[in-house]
């Protein structure tokens, strides 16, 4: 255990065998995560593995019993929501969860309430996704899957996070639009932010990232640098056979 503060070669993000339960359903056991600045981390897994969990578990959604979590030297679990958002952790959650009443406009402004400073106003998301600027004043769910998916990113780099949490960004899209929002993350961590990319999409996740972690059941299966893992060992930790 090292004290607050106190070093500073420490990762942006440290996570150490954190343990988060749903009531007596235990989801996670003692895992363990590290994102160092300016890095894309992949968290792969099948359906039902945890994957959300942790991401919930970091942005402060849900509390470990075990375990700790560390953001840029400093202690953060059992911190709200609100207050991980303010410290620079931002969260792209499942399902887009956009404001249906609202336009993408209002959406993205909505993002950028704390007003942290930083890069990304609103010029800069629609000069990323050029397709929201255009649909600006149309209410969201005018939006096809794909465009929704860019909003909800937009919106939460509105919040000028240094560490940005993607949740199956790819679930329920076309390859051609995955590959197309994927395309844009480097422009992102351009900026400064590190990334943890969820995703059941293996092969998308890999060429992405530069770590890999691998849950099964609510466990790391197999972790280690994107170049360096087969893709053997991959399903083999990914479907547990």
């Amino acid at each position: 255990m090292r004290e607050q503060g106190h070093m500073h070669d420490h990762p942006l993000l440290e996570v150490n065998a954190i343990d988060t339960y749903y009531g007596d359903f235990q989801a996670l056991f003692g895992v363990s995560l590290r994102v160092e600045a300016g890095q894309v981390v992949a968290v792969i897994g099948a359906n039902g593995a945890g994957k959300s969990t942790l991401l919930k578990t970091i942005a402060g959604l849900m509390q470990p019993r075990g375990g700790d979590i560390w953001f840029d030297g400093e202690l953060i679990e059992n911190a709200p929501a609100f207050a991980v958002v303010k410290r620079g952790i931002a969260l792209v959650p499942e399902g887009r969860r956009l404001f249906p009443s609202l336009t993408v406009e209002e959406n993205l402004k909505i993002g950028g309430q704390l007003g942290r400073p930083g890069p990304w106003t609103l010029e800069r998301v629609y000069e990323l996704f050029p397709v929201l600027a255009e649909r600006r004043n149309l209410p969201a769910p005018a939006l096809s899957g794909g465009q929704q998916q860019m909003a909800a990113l937009a919106r939460a780099l509105m919040a000028n996070p240094r560490l940005l949490l993607c949740d199956e960004i790819s679930l329920g899209l076309a390859p051609i639009i995955v590959r197309d929002i994927y395309a844009r993350l480097p422009q992102i961590v351009a900026e400064g932010l590190s990334l943890i990319v969820v995703e059941q999409d293996i092969v998308q996740a890999l060429s992405a990232a530069s770590h890999v972690y691998c849950l099964q059941e609510g466990r790391i299966a197999l972790q280690g640098p994107a170049g360096e893992l087969t893709r053997e060992s991959i399903s083999a930790a990914y479907f547990g056979v």
